[in-house]
């Protein structure tokens, strides 16, 4: 787990904290007995000023043990912080590889962060703080306070037993009353996330009133929520009153009878008084605060990021395609088990050198279909095989050299043009980069750039979409991939260019599939796959406008307003 292993790597740094704690409980285990001394040998004994030294041996003390509490707060961040950045990067890395990429931001995951890994963060740190005072305070005031009035020590134990008691029953209460608001509050900024990313299409389809019914769905559940937990904390401060006041309150009626016996002094029921309210009862609400808030946030946290972005299970294996043809074998696939499968006993044969087009409706799933071919994506049901051997089966390293897709958001990173597109083939003569820049349409752009020498900034400044989208191209061109996919990788290109990158990519050699920005794509390609949410089509673009009304529907929609659409430029 994460986690573990984070505060393994910070045993270091946890074993300094503990080291300090000593150091600051040295006052929980003096104080009530340095009080006592005052008062006994001091003060009752009419030497005020010896009462006066035994106190600031006491104050020096408690300075002692004010230096330890310091240094613990100062070495906190060295321990938690790292641990925050170990989860961050596992959230993101679940995000990523999740398979539920969209174009607009993961409003859930931006909530996990935010939320849990801060939670986990002061959490651990509350833990670190508070279980250590806890441990090394209240053993050292427990055993300051036998040593002083060993007599009395029943009025302690039985209480605090009997609070500790109590307060074990009310912990699943408790736990479930904090999961039900993290939950809540979780699923109020997942729909509110939704809704505000949506605002457009909610204004446009009138639906400002069947919006606002979610939203405020979803902040009742979390008030309620809210007010469930709040009865539990209150249960749970009567409990802990009861832990830290009754031994207390039975000092103080035993205490008179037992000093006028003569089996006890006025200093040693002052230093009990001390090591009680000072000690013991602040231990027990620290005791309530930690384990009811800070460890029961912190578990409940720690299981949501688990849920929510699990250990990537990186596929593994050491098969060895015979050749580049893919094949899917009824393959389904929904983001969840009680979800509608947005791929559903697809059944489909490339071999080496097909040139596939997938259309249909934006949301449809074709770039779920990408994800598939790749083995980035298991399905749920069925198998996608390459080269005779199940995809997921072979080496990720194998299937990057293979298999090449081209995302529609283009990755440039800051150095020359040459390392930017040789990153799949460091190797690659500069004769061969100008020719896949030359076959893409990108010649004029690698010139306007001061040659494969010139230089990219930082986030391709000063460079068009389009333009890096043909960058993008000109890379995967020149790597040996003998399957390539463009998910969408030219719809900031103007129709002319796209058709150039795309005729380029079908004369290379190897398997071409596209996922269509446009459907003149399917014009060019020799099949053409129609996802619609149900069985998906497949054929040449004749036949599918024969046999489907959507495909006919949709040409004719694409294909009406084509003389007066605005022409990007690249």
């Amino acid at each position: 787990m994460t986690y573990l292993r984070a505060l393994r790597d910070q045993r270091r740094g946890i074993a300094v904290l503990l080291g300090w704690s000593v150091l600051e409980g040295v006052p929980a285990l003096l104080s009530g007995r340095l009080v006592g001394l005052a008062v006994d040998r001091g003060f009752a004994a009419g030497r005020p000023w010896t009462g006066v030294a035994w106190l600031l041996v006491f104050a020096a003390v408690a300075v002692l043990g004010g230096f330890g509490l310091r240094q613990v707060f100062t070495r906190l961040g060295a321990v938690v912080e790292p641990l925050r950045d170990a989860l961050v990067r596992q959230v993101v890395r679940g995000v990523l590889h999740a398979g539920t990429h969209t174009r607009q931001p993961d409003a859930s995951a931006v909530a996990r962060i935010t939320r849990h890994v801060e939670v986990v963060r002061d959490a651990t740190a509350g833990v670190l703080v508070q279980a250590r005072a806890l441990l090394v305070t209240t053993t050292a005031a427990l055993v300051g306070l036998a040593a002083t009035v060993s007599s009395l020590a029943w009025l302690v134990i039985l209480p605090v037993l009997a609070a500790l008691l109590l307060f074990g029953l009310l912990l699943p209460s408790l736990a479930r009353g904090q999961r039900r608001l993290v939950l809540a509050d979780e699923q109020a900024a997942s729909v509110a996330g939704t809704v505000f990313l949506g605002v457009r299409d909610v204004t446009a389809v009138h639906g400002a009133d069947h919006a606002l019914r979610d939203v405020m769905t979803q902040v009742d559940h979390q008030a309620a929520a809210t007010v469930r937990m709040a009865f539990a904390t209150a249960l749970r401060g009567v409990v802990i009153a009861l832990g830290g006041f009754a031994p207390l309150v039975l000092l103080l009626l035993m205490a008179p009878g037992m000093v006028r016996a003569g089996t006890l002094t006025t200093g040693e029921v002052l230093g009990a008084v001390v090591y009680l309210s000072t000690s013991v009862q602040p231990a027990l609400r620290r005791l309530a605060d930690t384990t009811s808030t800070i460890v029961l946030r912190l578990v409940i946290a720690l299981r949501r990021l688990a849920e929510a972005a699990p250990p990537i299970d990186v596929p593994t294996g050491d098969a060895v395609p015979k050749n580049s043809e893919i094949e899917l074998r009824a393959v389904t696939f929904g983001w969840s088990p009680t979800a509608e499968p947005i791929v559903r006993d697809l059944d489909l044969t490339l071999p080496p050198g097909s040139h596939l087009a997938v259309v249909g409706p934006s949301g449809i799933g074709k770039s779920t279909l990408a994800g598939l071919l790749t083995g980035l994506v298991e399905p749920q049901a069925g198998e996608v095989r390459f080269g005779g051997v199940p995809v997921r089966s072979t080496t990720p390293q194998l299937r990057h050299q293979r298999i090449a897709l081209v995302p529609q958001e283009t990755y440039l990173f800051t150095g020359t043009v040459r390392e930017n597109l040789a990153l799949l083939d460091p190797t690659a003569p500069d004769a061969a980069l100008l020719e896949a820049a030359a076959a893409v349409g990108a010649s004029d752009l690698i010139t306007k750039l001061g040659g494969l020498s010139g230089t990219i900034g930082h986030s391709a400044t000063g460079l068009s979409a389009g333009e890096a989208q043909l960058l993008s191209a000109a890379r995967v061109y020149t790597s040996s991939a003998d399957v390539v996919i463009l998910d969408e990788a030219t719809s900031a290109l103007d129709p002319a260019a796209e058709a150039i990158v795309e005729q380029a990519f079908a004369s290379r050699g190897g398997t071409l599939i596209v996922i269509a920005h446009r459907l003149s794509s399917a014009l060019r390609a020799d099949r053409v796959l129609l996802m619609d949410g149900g069985p998906p089509l497949l054929g040449n673009h004749q036949d599918l406008l024969a046999t489907s009304p959507l495909y006919r529907d949709l040409m004719a929609a694409w294909q009406a307003p084509t003389t007066t659409d605005p022409q990007p430029t690249h």
